[in-house]
């Protein structure tokens, strides 16, 4: 298959429909028909069911849909890391992305342990949204990066564990339910007057609910202190709260596990001293 052919079959894929794909590519509409037909004709399946208001995917469209993404993504990491080492005269900085306001003790040590190796390179720091490290890492945009499972996908990717731990709800010190000792996280989620946030998706939407609408770390604990809403963070982030927060142990909540991520295809020695470094710490 030809990349262009998989552009052209994702964009009808999640346009559902010729049409509207069509004018999202800037082309006609039957030579985008022809191309798909031709590509259903090679494969030897059915790719999409055709109805008067668009098309569905198949499960070999569905199947097809997942993989070409991944090698799109895979062409554009290709071209982005390959213009990064040319502008850095081929030697090109390291960059590591990590969720805003999380894990910050654990990248310091490793930056910092990195940094005195005698063939470290220049590392690049990206922190951005919740949600974002992984497609990043896919993408190009980033060469490694911090991730949380069970939170994000790290299908596709080696990874290595750094850390597991507990999750807390952190809520206003004084607030009544602060003197619980634990709380399942059915009970955290249901606090009338303290709203758990919502979290942007990442077309920058955000799902329904009572709660905040928020983007980093910073701005949700200072709502917490205003006695406007609680959240639920790893246990890591005790050790950063000021006054004005408390914590409550969460009885029933998936251990959050952080590791360092890398694309398994990675020929980067940058990328390899860094995770060296991240194992022996």
């Amino acid at each position: 298959m030809e990349t262009r052919e998989l552009r052209y079959f994702v964009a009808v894929a999640e346009e559902a429909h010729v049409g509207r794909a069509a004018q999202r590519l800037g082309m006609a509409q039957p030579p985008l028909s022809r191309a798909i037909g031709q590509l259903e004709r090679r494969l030897g399946t059915a790719l999409f069911v055709r109805t008067p208001r668009g098309v569905t995917l198949t499960s070999a469209g569905e199947t097809l849909l997942h993989e070409g993404r991944a090698a799109l993504a895979a062409v554009e990491a290709a071209e982005r890391r390959t213009r990064r080492a040319v502008a850095a005269g081929g030697r090109a900085p390291v960059v590591l992305t990590a969720k805003a306001g999380a894990s910050e003790e654990l990248m310091a040590k490793l930056l910092d342990a990195y940094a005195a190796e005698p063939d470290a390179v220049d590392v690049e720091v990206v922190l951005s949204p919740p949600g974002h490290q992984a497609p990043m890492l896919r993408d190009g945009r980033a060469d490694v990066a911090i991730l949380h499972r069970p939170f994000d996908d790290t299908s596709g990717f080696d990874a290595d564990e750094l850390l597991v731990e507990d999750q807390l709800l952190i809520l206003p010190s004084g607030h009544p339910a602060s003197a619980r000792t634990s709380m399942t996280v059915a009970e955290a989620a249901s606090i009338p007057d303290l709203p758990l946030p919502r979290w942007p998706h990442l077309d920058g939407s955000y799902p329904d609910g009572p709660g905040p609408e928020l983007r980093d770390l910073t701005q949700v604990l200072q709502l917490v202190r205003l006695g406007r809403a609680a959240v639920v963070l790893p246990e890591a982030v005790r050790a950063d709260l000021r006054d004005g927060l408390a914590v409550v142990p969460l009885s029933d909540a998936p251990r959050v596990t952080t590791v360092i991520a890398w694309p398994s295809h990675s020929t980067s020695s940058g990328v390899a001293g860094l995770v060296r470094t991240a194992a022996r710490l």
